[in-house]
């Protein structure tokens, strides 16, 4: 399955912002979906990740509450919702693709990966 993440941009603090994953070559109800991101000089982390179906999902600590991950099988897209972003929300944001649900999933535990698109959020 290749992954397009779009929708990113440069927004002010405590801003709303969606971006998305568009899927295409398998559907991705097959897979679980999820978003990492990276800051600059910092390693990849996880943010959230959903199920095949959309009724389980999981954050990072420092966006739960403020995130929300969701899925459209049928446009096979996955989107990550984003409110009251902060400075440090700023990062490279990736979406990716495995089989298995993991409620706190490592990079390693994703196989398929897309480009990432860039959030920036000012102070």
């Amino acid at each position: 399955v290749q992954l397009q993440a779009s929708g990113g941009g440069l927004v002010q603090t405590g801003d709303s912002l969606r971006v998305s994953c568009a899927a295409s070559g398998r559907t991705i109800s097959n897979y679980v979906m999820a978003w990492f991101r990276q800051a600059p000089g910092k390693e990849r982390e996880f943010v959230a990740v959903i199920s095949w179906t959309g009724d389980l999902a999981s954050y990072a600590d420092s966006v739960k509450g403020r995130f929300t991950i969701s899925r459209d099988n049928t446009k096979n897209t996955a989107y990550l919702q984003m409110n009251s972003l902060k400075p440090e929300d700023t990062a490279i944001y990736y979406c990716a693709a495995d089989l298995y649900f993991r409620s706190q999933p490592g990079v390693g535990d994703m196989d398929y990966w897309g480009k990432g698109t860039l959030v920036t959020v000012s102070s």
